[in-house]
């Protein structure tokens, strides 16, 4: 991120937003801003997934395990966040799908998780920055266990 970003507060310090007023302050963890990031970018039509493909094969793994996805962990894989009181700064990694007009689908996500953090949040969002870091080809079906695939030829032949 750039030097203007906003100062770094971890998921477990909130960051204020608003002036505190007598009637109480509002406060908003830095996980709530990921996940509204993470699900107002999958929003915008032409982006597969998001996170590297490390981060994709360990939330595969996670949501084979009974209750791993529960915690909402899959909602936040591909973003990253800086909050600080009155200002938000974004970083996704994304895949998009074969086809996609590049440029214009980081218009359409970056247009999109601003309205979404912004609209939700109250806090300013000084930058979205954006990572393509695969593109899907239609077919491939990387989600199915290699078990329900079918088996690559071997060139033998079984009488």
């Amino acid at each position: 991120m750039t030097s203007s970003s906003p100062a770094t507060t971890s998921g477990a310090s909130p960051a204020a937003i608003g002036d505190a007023t007598t009637q109480g302050k509002t406060s908003i963890a830095a996980s709530v801003v990921q996940k509204i990031a993470g699900i107002a970018a999958r929003e915008v039509a032409g982006v597969h997934s998001m996170g590297s493909g490390a981060s994709r094969a360990f939330g595969a793994l996670r949501e084979r395990i009974p209750g791993g996805s529960a915690t909402g962990a899959s909602n936040v894989a591909g973003v990253a966040v800086e909050v600080g009181e009155k200002q938000a700064a974004v970083d996704l990694d994304l895949v998009v799908e074969y086809g996609v007009a590049i440029a214009e689908l980081s218009k359409a996500v970056r247009r999109n998780v601003i309205g979404a953090v912004e609209r939700m949040t109250g806090l300013q969002v000084i930058e979205v920055n954006i990572s393509v870091n695969d593109i899907h080809l239609a077919g491939e079906d990387d989600d199915a266990p290699a078990a329900d695939r079918a088996p690559a030829p071997t060139g033998r032949v079984v009488e």
